[in-house]
């Protein structure tokens, strides 16, 4: 086999798997010693349940229907085996024999890592392919040889129509984030790169939701596949403290550094729901002494991977981002996630809050609430089927509820069952709100923290 072959030449080891791989959980899966030797180099020893269904049926060739959130460790669900089944066939140069088509940049990019990470021992060769940056180097690329191509669907299109993609030995076709790509408009171009590919080939699809227009894609594209099932969407992990914070709108961003002074985020991820609030956000937390730095689909993609790099390595406190910029984020220590601007879509609320928790980590979502944002919690909570606690003792509780009826024994602070809010004129709301926010600035500016003690909430801090 040429996994031995490669084995003697590149790397002087006998054909028996080490001690380390002998006890790592992924031995039973099927995997060769090479994948294991590289499992075990990037601190992996138990499979996740996803891996543990997913890998073998991959192996066997079967269509996989994967449902998964982002963080059950669903890449490697697909891309050890797929390694595992290429480097089983000895080729006289590299040949596009798997296509990996991804919604986002940056989720393109963690893929083509992860494939990079585990064939470490093998001579397979990956690349990624995405708009935003030069073609010609990924054309050259390309042209070089490589095993396994991972890409979006526009920039791929561009390489079809200049000829530069050779899809005849096309043995593997995933799609990941299936959901999320037909919801960014992909199906079309889906579709089109489709026609392109051999009818005879293996199919794995993934997707954290199964709308109808996945169902669709579903039907058309995988063959009597195994379904995958794990982490639905409606769930959230016991890993992951969540909390609510209810607080005024303009007195959200104060509220954040609040939460910074009072609580060990190390490295926090915020979401917001626009681009323009992400700048915004990322220009105040700077201008307050707060490494920061966002990410969303208006910056180039130099500066995307600038922003991230800085937060892996722990150069960048807190990473402001949109949903769709977030969905290549793979990162283990991510130690809160706060919700700046609630999500309008349950789902969207759990693909967050799982970005923290993982790796056996514990984690910390934070929820930061407005008046008008009560009903998208609602619907959060009924999805989840959990009550996410509310932190009362905050130093703008106060003005949020001067702002809303009295709270009734069953309903949450501010709102009765049955009831429409207080009917105080604007005017005086907004009065009463920066009266209790001028409140809050004096005893803050008392307050024992070291931060505060070195300046004011209502003047800017120096940058460090």
């Amino acid at each position: 086999m040429v996994f031995n072959i490669i084995q003697k030449i590149k790397t002087g080891l006998s054909n028996t798997p080490s001690t380390a791989a002998e006890s790592n959980g992924f031995l039973s899966l099927g995997l060769h010693e090479l994948l294991l030797k590289a499992v075990v180099e990037q601190g992996y020893s138990t499979p996740t349940p996803i891996q543990v269904k997913a890998i073998p049926e991959v192996i066997n060739g079967r269509d996989i229907l994967g449902c998964a959130q982002t963080g059950t460790g669903k890449t490697a669900a697909f891309a050890l085996p797929i390694l595992n089944r290429l480097a089983q066939v000895k080729t006289p140069k590299a040949e596009l024999r798997t296509l990996v088509l991804a919604p986002t940049r940056e989720l393109a990019l963690q893929i083509r890592d992860s494939f990079v990470a585990y064939g470490k021992f093998t001579p397979l060769e990956s690349a990624v392919v995405f708009g935003g940056v030069g073609i010609e180097p990924q054309i050259k690329a390309i042209r070089n040889g490589v095993d396994v191509l991972v890409a979006t669907p526009g920039r791929l299109l561009d390489l079809i129509g200049r000829r530069c993609v050779d899809f005849k030995n096309i043995e593997i076709l995933v799609l990941d984030e299936a959901d999320r790509m037909l919801d960014m408009g992909f199906i079309n171009d889906i579709k089109k790169i489709l026609k392109y590919l051999p009818t005879k080939r293996q199919n794995l699809l993934f997707s954290a939701t199964i709308p109808r227009e996945v169902q669709g894609l579903i039907d058309s594209i995988l063959v009597n596949p195994v379904r995958i099932e794990v982490a639905p969407v409606s769930s959230t992990s016991e890993q992951v403290t969540q909390r609510v914070y209810f607080v005024p709108k303009g007195d959200k961003r104060a509220l954040l550094l609040h939460i910074m002074d009072n609580e060990a985020v190390i490295k926090g991820l915020v979401f917001t729901r626009t681009k323009h609030n992400a700048n915004k956000l990322e220009d105040f937390l700077e201008a307050n002494g707060v490494k920061a730095a966002a990410i969303h689909g208006n910056k180039s993609q130099g500066a995307r991977q600038k922003a991230l790099e800085g937060f892996r390595e722990g150069k960048v406190q807190i990473l402001v981002a949109s949903d769709l910029a977030a969905r290549g984020i793979d990162i283990d220590d991510i130690t809160h996630v706060i919700n700046f601007e609630m999500p309008n879509e349950p789902e969207t609320y759990v693909h967050r809050i799982g970005r923290t928790g993982r790796a056996k980590a514990r984690g910390v979502a934070i929820s930061l609430c407005d008046h008008e944002e009560r009903k998208h919690l609602v619907q959060i909570e009924k999805m989840t089927k959990l009550k996410v606690p509310v932190v009362t003792d905050h130093p703008f509780a106060k003005a949020f509820d001067s702002m809303n009826p009295p709270p009734s024994s069953q309903g949450r602070p501010g709102q009765r069952r049955g009831s429409r809010p207080s009917g105080r004129s604007q005017n005086s709301s907004s009065s009463s709100s920066s009266s209790a926010r001028g409140q809050n600035r004096n005893s803050e500016s008392r307050s024992s923290s070291p931060r505060n003690a070195q300046s004011g909430r209502d003047r800017p801090r120096s940058r460090s």
